[in-house]
């Protein structure tokens, strides 16, 4: 049986505590870890979130299994993750993804990084290469 794409994100999201903007920024200030998949080039034209760590979508599995050898420095099943992209769609896939290697506390942000500019929280020149 196949899914439409709108059916695959209400299946994501249905495991998903997503956040909003504000209690992302509360979440982040308490040391949830926040990784940006949007491409370089927005990043360079829309600023970052202080802190964020860019991570292309293409590689996000490697760097948040915890059990990977090529996992990000510091990564455990405790530890909040927010999966920021442009608009709230393609986080939420890759949070549901994430979700099932083991990273439990994993979720997006609802609206993702336009809507977190929008919101006025603290955003940061962009161009941070993402991690390799």
């Amino acid at each position: 049986m196949t899914q439409t794409v709108e059916e695959l994100l209400a299946e994501a999201r249905s495991v998903l505590d997503r956040v909003e903007p504000a209690a992302a920024e509360e979440l982040r200030q308490a040391g949830a870890l926040v990784v940006d998949i949007r491409p370089l080039a927005n990043r360079s034209a829309e600023g970052e979130i202080p802190d964020a760590v860019p991570v292309e979508r293409i590689v996000l599995e490697w760097r948040l299994d915890p059990r990977s050898e090529w996992r990000l420095p510091g990564l455990d099943a405790d530890r909040p993750v927010i999966i920021v992209c442009n608009e709230g769609y393609s986080s939420s896939l890759a949070a549901r993804d994430v979700r099932r290697l083991g990273l439990r506390r994993a979720t997006d942000l609802v609206g993702g990084f336009r809507a977190w500019k929008a919101a006025g929280l603290p955003v940061v020149p962009g161009g941070t290469p993402a991690v390799p």
